[in-house]
């Protein structure tokens, strides 16, 4: 048997096309489309201002697979790890952190992830799939109810920062944005919203061609090519200054800081050597420089950066003019911290 096309993985102007085809004004889709993201509608049945013939043939039609909670896990910081379960049994994770002053939510754009970081569990996986667009807002409309229910507020920040890389599934991901961002969808600001990638050069770059209005993060890690190429394979195909060229385009075209992202991994990148060659990089464009502590993966033999030495590097950076904080981890104890997703805590495919 045929599986019906997800409703939501179709292009508003299609799904408009197909629907005058069968006799329905146009005005009907928009209605649809109000129902999926704007009310999150999971059957259509809900769609009550439709009449019941026409939901009838929406349904023998489409399909809506709404992602799923499979299981959580609580920190004792507060963070909140979920395993989603996708409509066909796989399974991603993504991280809720609760702050003073913020309410972040962490989500994945790939099943696995094809690149191969050596100090990231993610990395160990094989990418199975892309995530599709409503994947994505799923998982922040789940990530959303989990705020609210248990600390009383919102979402005020969306980092996709989980499984997988976002600019490996560019129209997706991208696409899941403009959802999250508009009227129809959840009407969150974009500059809210921040995009993480270990340096695809050219969709960097078309991300400056289409004036993206979300922010922009680089996982460097280090600053010359010879380390950055050890622990990023992708370093080979996208050098640190085919990234420089393609950050100073987006720069230039939308106006946006970027940040660099730069895990302190003992004796390898936290030297005032590497301090010098990230603050010569930083110089080269306005950002500022998030410095996050190394979590523990299995099976992997790098350490973290003492507190004390992490605290200079930040010291060396911030007095040379550029802002840099050292983010501290959050969720270590679940394995929800930076790096260590991996469905490794009983979470399983079906």
């Amino acid at each position: 048997m045929t599986a019906l096309r997800d409703i939501r993985t179709i292009d508003p102007t299609a799904l408009s096309d197909e629907i005058v085809s069968w006799g329905e004004k146009a005005f009907r889709a928009k209605q649809i489309q109000e129902w999926l993201w704007a009310k999150k509608a999971k059957s259509f049945d809900e769609m009550s201002n439709l009449s019941l013939e026409f939901r009838t043939k929406l349904a023998e039609t489409f399909s809506i697979n709404p992602v799923e909670i499979g299981e959580t896990q609580h920190a004792e910081d507060g963070t909140v790890k979920c395993a989603f379960k996708l409509s066909d049994g796989k399974i991603v994770e993504g991280v809720l952190i609760p702050t003073a002053k913020r309410m972040t939510a962490c989500i994945s754009s790939q099943v696995g992830c094809s690149l191969s970081c050596a100090f990231c569990a993610t990395g160990k996986l094989d990418r199975l799939r892309n995530l599709d667009a409503a994947e994505m807002f799923d998982q922040v409309v789940l990530l959303d109810q989990i705020a609210q229910d248990k600390f009383g507020k919102g979402l005020s920040n969306i980092v996709y920062m989980g499984m997988g890389e976002p600019l490996l599934n560019y129209r997706n991901t991208t696409r899941s944005t403009e959802l999250i961002t508009s009227e129809v969808g959840l009407g969150m600001a974009a500059k809210r919203i921040t995009i993480s990638t270990a340096g695809i050069a050219k969709m960097i770059h078309k991300m400056g061609d289409e004036k993206t209005r979300v922010n922009l993060a680089l996982s460097l890690h280090a600053a010359n090519d010879e380390k950055r190429s050890k622990i990023m394979p992708i370093n080979e195909q996208n050098s640190i200054n085919a990234l420089m060229q393609a950050l100073r385009h987006f720069c230039d075209e939308t106006g946006s800081r970027v940040t660099f992202e730069y895990i302190l991994l003992k004796d390898l990148n936290d030297g005032e050597e590497d301090a010098k060659e990230l603050l010569k990089l930083c110089k080269k464009l306005e950002v500022k420089v998030n410095l996050i502590e190394y979590n523990p993966v299995d099976d992997v033999p790098f350490k973290r950066t003492a507190s004390d030495k992490a605290d200079a590097f930040a010291d060396y950076l911030n007095k040379r003019g550029v802002v840099a904080k050292i983010r501290r981890s959050r969720g270590k104890d679940i394995d929800a911290a930076c790096g260590q997703l991996a469905n490794k805590n009983g979470f399983s495919e079906t």
